[in-house]
């Protein structure tokens, strides 16, 4: 009963038939505006958003609950206590810890003659 009731909607709807009141050229306008929305992904600045160096105030570690450090070179927000950086993306810090990465610090300065 249900499928008649949708198909009877649907045919009723697009052919304008009954007391519906929609021509099928209305139709077409709204599919065709519809169709050329751009999506969220398309609009994306080309140019990085900067990070608000004033959420560092409140950012802390997520597994060691110590302050963050901004890193401008790499855009990271890095904790130096366990030697891991938590990316930015477009102005906003991931943290969370799987997408962090090591940071690899050499141990064995380089010897100085």
């Amino acid at each position: 009963m249900l499928r008649n009731v949708w198909g009877r909607f649907l045919t009723e709807s697009v052919f304008g038939q009954r007391n519906v009141g929609y021509t099928p050229s209305i139709i077409q306008t709204a599919v065709s505006a519809l169709t050329s929305v751009r999506k969220y992904s398309d609009v994306k600045d080309e140019t990085q958003q900067a990070f608000d160096t004033s959420l560092l105030e409140f950012l802390v570690c997520p597994l060691s609950k110590k302050p963050l450090r901004f890193e401008a070179t790499t855009n990271e927000l890095i904790n130096d206590e366990l030697g891991i950086a938590y990316p930015i993306r477009d102005g906003i810090p991931n943290m969370i810890p799987q997408e962090a990465r090591l940071v690899q610090e050499d141990s064995n300065p380089p010897a100085q003659g």
